[in-house]
C-alpha cells in the first residue's frame, strides 16, 4: 500500500474490529473503525475513504445495505464485504451489486492485504491510463492485454474482482474481439493450481463431443482401442474453456449441464462417474437468447454458465485503442521478422483509425503483421497497408462534407440533453440510447463540459 489512503472498518464484533484494523495498520494509511453500520457509514461519510471493509451480517443494517449506501455517495469507494457464509453464488452476486471482494470469516490476514494491496494497485494503474498519452505500453498492459479505452479496463476490473469466485462465466463479444484472452486472464486471476484447458466447440464432429469432454473406456465404440481421459478431468482443479458454446450440439448441451451441476463425469462406456473440480468460462459471438429462442441452446445451460455474463466491445467502439493496439503488434512482427520498424506514419495510423474493422483485433494484428512483411523501411506507412484500407479511406474523404454535419448535429443533440438533464450522464445516456462509456468518448471528442 505505498500510496496515503484511509479505510474504514465495520464489524459488530469487537475482537474481529480489532484484528482487521491491526491487519490493515500501515504507515501512510489512516485506519477508522466502527462496531456498527450507522456509525461506520458516518465515517465514510465524513473521511471519503479509499476502501470499506464490512462484515455482512450486523444488526440495524446488513453489509449488503452498507455497499448499497457507499455506491450511492460514492462509487469510487472499494467496498469488501466479509462472511462466515461464503459460497460462489453469494460472491458474485454481492460483486454484481458492486462490491469489490467477497471474503469468508475468518478472514487469513494475508489474503485479506493481498486483495487491498491489489484492489488499490489497480487503481493507481487506472489513473495512470487515464493520464498516460498511449507512448507507455507497459502501463496499459493487463494479463498481455492492451487497452486505454474505458470499455476494456472497466472489463478489467470485473475480471479482477469475479475471477477468485466465479464457477461459470460467459464472455460474450464478436469474433476476433479478444474473447480467448479474456478467458485466459480470468484463469490466471483465479489463481486456481490446476491447467487451463481449451475446447473450440465449433471444430468438433458432433459424435465425438462426448468423448472429448467426458473421455471414454476402451471398446466404448468402434475405434476405441484405449481409455481416453475426457478435458472435463484433464482440467480439474484448473478451468475448461468452451469456445464457440453456442456450436454445441443439443444432445451435448443437456450431459454438460448435467456435468457442470454435479462436477461428475461418466466417461462413454462406463458404469463409474468420476467427481471433477472445474471452473467453466464459455464464450461465443452468438446471440443465445436468440438461439434460445429458436430451440438451438438450452436455456437452463444459459443460466447456468452466466452466472457471470462478459461482454469484449468491437474494435470499432474503442477508437482510442487502434494505435496503442497497432504500435504492440509492429513491436511484435518486427522482432518476428527481424526488421528495424520503429512504428506507424501519422497518415497510417489515421487509415486505420477510420476503418471500421468488422474482424476486431484479429484483423488488425493481420494487418500490422502483412504491413511490416512488406515494409522497407522503418516506419509502416499506407502503402504497406491493404487497399481495401485505402479505398475506404477515399471513400471517407469523399463524403467527409457529409460527416461534418452529422457530426454537428449529434454535438449539438448531445449539448441538448445534456442541459435537459442537468449534466446527469447516465440518464443522458439513457436518453439518447447509447452506452455511458460511449457517451463519454463523445463528450470528450467533441470537447463539451462533462
Amino acid at each position: 500500500m505505498a500510496e496515503a489512503l484511509s479505510i474504514v472498518i465495520i464489524d459488530d464484533n469487537p475482537g474481529s474490529l480489532e484484528l482487521l484494523s491491526v491487519a490493515l495498520a500501515h504507515s501512510e494509511a489512516a485506519v477508522y473503525t466502527a462496531a456498527n453500520p450507522v456509525e461506520g457509514l458516518e465515517l465514510v461519510r465524513k473521511h471519503r475513504p479509499r476502501l470499506v471493509v464490512t462484515d455482512l451480517v450486523m444488526p440495524e443494517m446488513s453489509g449488503l445495505e452498507v455497499l448499497k449506501e457507499v455506491v450511492s455517495f460514492d462509487s469510487s469507494i472499494d467496498v469488501i464485504l466479509m462472511t462466515a457464509h461464503y459460497t460462489p453464488e453469494t460472491a458474485v452476486a454481492a460483486i454484481r451489486q458492486g462490491a469489490a471482494d467477497y471474503l469468508q470469516k475468518p478472514v487469513k490476514i494475508g489474503l485479506l492485504r493481498e486483495r487491498v494491496a491489489s484492489l488499490i494497485e489497480s487503481a493507481n494503474l487506472r489513473k495512470r491510463v487515464h493520464a498516460s498519452s498511449g507512448a507507455g505500453a507497459q502501463d496499459l498492459e493487463f494479463e498481455g492485454l492492451q487497452a486505454k479505452s474505458d470499455p476494456m479496463w472497466n472489463l478489467f476490473a470485473m475480471i479482477q474482482r469475479v475471477a477468485p469466485h466465479y464457477r461459470s462465466v460467459l464472455i460474450q463479444g464478436p469474433t476476433g474481439a479478444g474473447k480467448d484472452l479474456i478467458a485466459t486472464a480470468l484463469h490466471r486471476r483465479s489463481h486456481v493450481l490446476g491447467k487451463f484447458v481449451v475446447l473450440n466447440c465449433s471444430a468438433v464432429v458432433e459424435t465425438l463431443f462426448e468423448s472429448e469432454l467426458f473421455g471414454h473406456v476402451r471398446g466404448a465404440f468402434t475405434g476405441a482401442d484405449r481409455d481416453k481421459t475426457g478435458l472435463f478431468e484433464l482440467a480439474t482443479g484448473g478451468t475448461l474453456f468452451l469456445d464457440e458454446i453456442g456450436d454445441m450440439p443439443l444432445a451435448t448441451q443437456a450431459k454438460l449441464l448435467r456435468a457442470i451441476q454435479n462436477q461428475e463425469i461418466l466417461p462413454v462406456g462406463s458404469l463409474n462417474p468420476h467427481k471433477v473440480n472445474v471452473r467453466i468460462v464459455a464464450a461465443t459471438h452468438r446471440d443465445l437468447r436468440a438461439a434460445i429462442a429458436s430451440g438451438n441452446f438450452r436455456e437452463d445451460l444459459y443460466y447456468r454458465l452466466s452466472m457471470v455474463e462478459l461482454t469484449v466491445p468491437p474494435l470499432k467502439d474503442r477508437p482510442e485503442d487502434i494505435p496503442l493496439l497497432a504500435r504492440h503488434f509492429v513491436r511484435k512482427f518486427s522482432g518476428e521478422f527481424s526488421k528495424p520498424i520503429e512504428g506507424l506514419t501519422q497518415r497510417a495510423l489515421l487509415v486505420l483509425q477510420r476503418y471500421g474493422w468488422p474482424g476486431n483485433v484479429r484483423e488488425l494484428e493481420h494487418v500490422i503483421g502483412r504491413a511490416c512483411m512488406l515494409s522497407d523501411g522503418t516506419m509502416v506507412d499506407i502503402d504497406n497497408l491493404p487497399e481495401s484500407l485505402i479505398h475506404t479511406e477515399a471513400r471517407l474523404n469523399s463524403s467527409e462534407e457529409s460527416s461534418s454535419l452529422l457530426e454537428d448535429q449529434e454535438r449539438q443533440l448531445i449539448t441538448d440533453t445534456l442541459r435537459a438533464v442537468k449534466g446527469n450522464q447516465s440518464e443522458a445516456a439513457r436518453r439518447l440510447g447509447i452506452g455511458r462509456d460511449a457517451l463519454r468518448y463523445k463528450i470528450k471528442r467533441y470537447e463539451l463540459p462533462g
